[in-house]
């Protein structure tokens, strides 16, 4: 296990039981107590991620839950979910994660061209281009809706079942029931 970047003792993870994950497809070694960031970060792994609009390379700026950058996909199939931060993500054997808002793959993105003409796309632009003509809407939001966001949500049904769940609501209607109401 080549980690160059780790430091030989202290920390949190126990050196006694190696992990081996995947990011990227490629096989990453770690330790038993890893996050994702600090197992890529010791083993020389810099860019995880793209930017949302410009597509401009990603480090882990973080080391928890404020970590703005570093979104990955977690797993597979139905049970993968997107925009875990690598900060709090703890590595297990079989843990596959991948970079997200990049194509082919994180080093060499082609939609990173988008760079070469950011000074001519102000912020906001989107809301003022994309106006007319009306009917041609349909057209751009499929384009727009497919360039928008980080990473795929599921689209298969949770295998998984839990002993509990919790439902949080935004709208409640109370005392919506009928009432008798005679007139006179």
């Amino acid at each position: 296990m080549n980690q160059s970047n780790r430091l030989a003792d202290g920390g949190r993870v126990d050196r006694t039981r190696p992990v081996q994950f995947k990011f990227n497809g490629q096989v990453v070694s770690g330790f038993a107590g890893d996050t994702v960031a600090s197992a890529l970060l010791a083993n020389g792994i810099h860019l995880v991620a793209r930017s949302f609009k410009y597509h401009r390379p990603r480090g882990i700026m973080g080391s928890g839950a404020e970590e703005p950058s570093a979104l990955l996909q977690v797993g597979w199939g139905a049970r993968s979910f997107p925009n875990g931060k690598a900060t709090q993500i703890e590595v297990f054997e079989g843990l596959e994660v991948t970079s997200v808002n990049c194509w082919p793959n994180v080093k060499y993105d082609v939609t990173a061209v988008v760079q070469l003409v950011s000074s001519l796309i102000p912020a906001g632009f989107y809301y003022k281009t994309f106006m007319y003509p009306k009917n041609a809407w349909m057209h751009y939001e499929k384009w727009i809706r497919k360039a928008a966001g980080f990473g795929v949500a599921q689209s298969e049904e949770d295998p998984d079942r839990y002993e509990k769940v919790n439902a949080w609501f935004d709208v409640l209607v109370a005392g919506g029931g009928q009432q008798d109401c005679q007139r006179h």
